[in-house]
């Protein structure tokens, strides 16, 4: 346990790609919180990117910025604890957006991206050593236009590359069986049995079809493919980041909240999640066990990168079943809160379309199943509210699902061509919408 220069206990909770919390002792971090006994303990988990020294970056950024909306709410002795867990990192990429330069198809440029960068960012988030040969591999594949020492002359020894890297993607993927409907759209792509194709698909949808000249020229199907290829890993990364999160969630934070209530029933958790760090803390009510076992009384999703519908019934859902999450609601004893912007491309945009890959047509698309929470916020949910940040005075109704229009502050679309204001939350509105949530009602 460390301390915030306030006085506030801080604790860094780090878990591995199973669940398993491995610092600090389990045991030993219920008995310190039983001691400290904070009145209101916020529960933070970062979204993609491996390293340790990013994640503590938001939280030490975060934390003070919660500390003090805390204390202007009136809520007593807060306590925080940091959620670092092995996410993937992509490589940063000069993508152009719709809302950039008025172009009518985004492009991703992911093509301008090197194979061998993809996977040296991607290698730090997977311990499995056949996970990493893979990964490797795919990188000197993806650099095959370019590369003398790959043999890509004739059209089998193309159509080998290609299917050796569809190959590779499909043993990195995340078990089909294992998948949400809602959150499962890209399995087709990372799972299908013609990538030459697929690929070349790919690359249209994410508007790469024509960048990144390799030795064959742009014009052929070996070089379009290859482009896509490209795009299709970012698509295997967010499918890893998501079940990865959910699995973390249901298997680690959840239990352990659940003890967290046995042993210090007086404290009141608060769970806040950025990107797919917001679909580890709503799977975390999957695994806290009945409503009378969780100490949860806020549940706050930043431009949350999994499917809008995860909480809905069948009832009005395109998928004609109920999301994952559809009747776990009530193990948070408070508001249920998720923020979006329409300057955040990397939910609003790229999201959609590495779940849209599916090929279920235009009308798949339209009726926004693929859409991400960071994009419109809880779908078919009832009782539901719209509000906006900054807030004004607001007081919450436990039980109740909003949608927090976060555009006049996460909008900063100048630090990432590709994600836009994803990450534009390091914001005291964003704490104050957090210390509001967690009042008691």
């Amino acid at each position: 346990m460390e301390r915030m220069p306030s006085g506030e206990p801080r604790w860094e909770l780090n878990f591995d790609e199973r669940g398993g919390m491995s610092t600090p002792d389990r045991d030993r971090f219920l008995d310190e919180v039983a001691a400290e006994n904070p009145a209101t303990l916020f529960f933070f988990s970062h979204g993609w990117g491996t390293a340790h020294d990013a994640a503590k970056s938001l939280y030490d950024a975060m934390f003070p910025m919660l500390r003090d909306a805390a204390v202007a709410a009136g809520l007593p002795k807060p306590g925080f604890a940091g959620i670092f867990w092995p996410s993937l990192w992509f490589p940063p990429t000069p993508a152009v957006a719709p809302a950039m330069a008025g172009v009518a198809k985004p492009q991703s440029r992911t093509a301008e991206v090197s194979g061998a960068d993809i996977a040296a960012s991607l290698a730090p988030g997977f311990s499995d050593p056949d996970q990493q040969k893979a990964l490797a591999e795919l990188g000197e594949l993806l650099d095959a236009p370019g590369d003398p020492a790959v043999s890509t002359e004739t059209e089998a020894e193309r159509e080998r590359v290609v299917g050796r890297i569809q190959e590779l993607i499909s043993s990195i993927a995340a078990p089909a069986g294992d998948a949400e409907p809602e959150d499962s759209g890209e399995l087709s792509l990372l799972l299908n049995e013609n990538p030459k194709d697929a690929f070349q698909r790919t690359a249209k949808v994410f508007g790469s079809e024509g960048a990144g000249a390799g030795a064959q020229g742009i014009g052929d199907w070996f070089g379009r493919a290859v482009n896509g290829a490209k795009d299709a890993v970012r698509v295997l990364s967010y499918n890893v980041m998501k079940t990865r999160a959910g699995d973390i969630g249901r298997t680690g934070l959840g239990p352990l909240l659940a003890d967290l209530h046995t042993r210090a029933p007086a404290v009141r958790a608060q769970l806040l999640g950025h990107s797919f760090g917001a679909r580890l803390v709503s799977f975390a009510l999957a695994g806290v066990g009945a409503p009378d076992r969780s100490p949860v009384t806020s549940l706050l999703l930043i431009q949350g990168a999994f499917s809008h519908l995860s909480f809905a019934p069948a009832q009005g859902n395109p998928f004609g079943r109920p999301g994952a999450l559809n009747g776990f609601g009530d193990r948070v004893h408070g508001p249920l809160l998720a923020t979006f912007s329409p300057f955040d491309w990397a939910v609003g945009v790229w999201y959609p379309r590495a779940s849209f890959l599916t090929g279920a047509g235009p009308e798949a698309e339209a009726d926004g199943r693929w859409d991400a929470m960071g994009k419109d916020g809880y779908q078919h949910v009832d009782p539901a509210a719209d509000i906006r940040i900054p807030l004004g005075a607001f007081d919450f109704r436990p039980g109740t699902y909003y949608r927090v229009d976060a555009g006049d502050v996460i909008n900063n679309v100048k630090d990432s061509s590709f994600g836009g204001a994803h990450s534009d939350i390091r914001k005291p509105e964003v704490a104050a919408l957090a210390a509001a949530a967690a009042r008691p009602v």
